[in-house]
């Protein structure tokens, strides 16, 4: 009988032994989908809403940092920042005038002298956001009534534009407007240290009720292959997508090309394959092949930009995710959200609450999906319907890198070396040695620090104790009395966040 009851006892204590560890299994797992390690958290900056227009530098200055620390402290870690609305520019271009959004007249330079894009660089990467340079391709006038500047190309060729609406655009179907837009890229990433070009939803213009879009002299000029209009509308943002993702990984490798299209791709009563959705169409509207922008590789990441609230009747906020999620074609996926939509609309399941829970368990269900980009910044900031609040304490309490993107490169950088604590006259400090590199591809541009408490096990894959990402080789340690034991831990990360193997020191804090 007593060794019955042993058997029993040691198979019952197997049992809680396996239950307490599919419970630990459970909770991690659930613990990293509420707190991922690699999230992508952009939020977009834009100038053509004219609120830069006319600050005086140091004022402009003052706004973009006040900006950043807001982000920042909501947990963002890339910012993607308008620099070219209008064929123009917010930064120090010999091809285009600068930007009548910067200084209220295009043509017109910033007095005293200096570049908006070069300072957003420098003041993300003090801060280990990324930096995204986005573009319009196609735009040249919002209105026909804006006045452009002397220098600006459509001065010297008027034959490469054509007048839409109120509008005034590049003809998507000539050489010579690729090759220009190729050309302001190519100074983009010759002479700035950008993470990304970036390109939102104006590829073909938004149409026009009971106007068609005038490229009949380019057709009968351009379109000999192709029996209908759309799929050579298709094909001329192909070429110009082609272009741009071989240009970029030509002059900077590591330089990732990205897009935010409008939220539907296509409607299921136009493709079954489509969502079910009934709203304008990237692909028949805008003519915007995005998924075969992603599965031919020209892309390296999709923001589509989906807006409505969950429930929407034409365009479901849920059902959109879904299908984007399913249509990733091997590249990632991001979400785009409006930041006032969210707030604004009440939770179908929980009226007592706006969208924003709902559509961040959402988005955080599905692995194809790695993270979102908020619309506007500016409300972000102004913490509409405590957006930033909840950003902060609950879905970015913990800081995240970004994600990697192996199809680019997937080789780590070396270790940190020399890690150790010294006291400091501001404290004591925990410094290291950057790790040594070939290639500027190897090269260390940030660092991630954790902290795990005196008997925690060291985890690098739990986001609770990653404390900060870094581009200083040291960090300041919050020391109190000396009785602390806790054990910290260093890695590199490059360009494109690969990390570093470890390396941790135990201090008394």
């Amino acid at each position: 009988m007593t060794y019955i009851r042993m058997k029993k006892h040691l198979f019952y204590l197997f049992c809680v032994g396996l239950c307490l560890a599919w419970c630990r299994g459970v909770m991690a797992q659930d613990n990293s989908q509420r707190y991922p390690k690699r999230e992508f958290r952009a939020a977009w900056i834009q100038s053509v809403n004219g609120q830069f227009k006319g600050l005086q530098p140091e004022v402009m200055r003052r706004q973009l940092v006040s900006q950043l620390d807001a982000l920042q402290r909501a947990g963002i870690n890339a910012i993607i920042f308008q620099v070219r609305p209008e064929a123009d520019a917010l930064y120090a271009s010999q091809l285009e005038p600068w930007s009548r959004f910067l200084t209220g007249q295009q043509g017109v330079a910033p007095t005293p002298l200096w570049d908006p894009m070069q300072f957003m660089i420098d003041e993300c990467h003090k801060r280990a956001m990324e930096f995204h340079a986005w573009i319009n391709p196609y735009r040249v006038k919002t209105s026909l009534a804006n006045e452009l500047a002397p220098s600006h190309i459509y001065r010297l060729h008027p034959e490469w534009f054509v007048t839409y609406g109120n509008q005034l655009f590049f003809d998507p179907a000539l050489p010579e407007s690729r090759r220009h837009i190729c050309m302001v890229i190519t100074d983009i990433l010759t002479r700035y240290d950008v993470d990304a070009i970036h390109m939102d939803d104006y590829f073909y213009p938004y149409p026009q009720k009971g106007q068609e879009f005038p490229d009949d002299e380019s057709f009968a000029r351009y379109g000999g292959g192709f029996d209908n209009r759309a799929d050579w509308r298709r094909s001329n943002v192909n070429l110009l997508i082609k272009m741009i993702h071989e240009t970029v990984r030509s002059i900077k490798p590591w330089v990732k090309f990205g897009v935010s299209p409008f939220g539907i791709y296509r409607n299921e009563k136009s493709d079954p394959l489509g969502s079910k959705t009934n709203g304008l169409q990237n692909y028949d509207d805008l003519y915007a092949d995005v998924l075969l922008w992603a599965r031919e590789g020209w892309i390296d990441y999709n923001i589509p930009q989906i807006y409505w609230q969950i429930g929407h009747p034409a365009a479901d906020y849920a059902e959109l995710v879904d299908w984007w999620a399913k249509h990733t074609e091997g590249r990632p996926l991001f979400i785009g959200q409006s930041v006032m939509n969210t707030v604004q609309h009440a939770d179908p399941a929980r009226p007592e609450q706006h969208q924003m829970a709902a559509k961040m368990r959402l988005q955080r269900a599905y692995q194809s999906i790695g993270g979102s980009c908020q619309w506007p910044a500016s409300a972000v900031v102004e913490n509409a319907g405590h957006y930033a609040d909840l950003l902060r304490t609950e879905y970015h309490r913990y800081p995240a890198l970004v994600p990697t993107f192996d199809f680019i490169d997937h080789e780590a950088p070396g270790k940190v070396k020399h890690l150790k604590p010294l006291w400091m006259e501001d404290g004591y400090v925990l410094f290291w040695t950057a790790p040594k590199y070939r290639t500027e591809m190897d090269r260390a541009v940030n660092y991630a620090v954790y902290r795990f408490e005196k008997g925690e096990k060291v985890d690098l894959n739990d986001a609770s104790h990653l404390v900060c990402v870094t581009p200083h080789t040291f960090y300041k340690l919050p020391y109190r009395d000396g009785r602390t034991k806790c054990v910290y831990v260093v890695t590199a990360l490059d360009r494109l966040h690969n990390e570093s193997k470890s390396v941790k020191k135990r201090v008394k804090l």
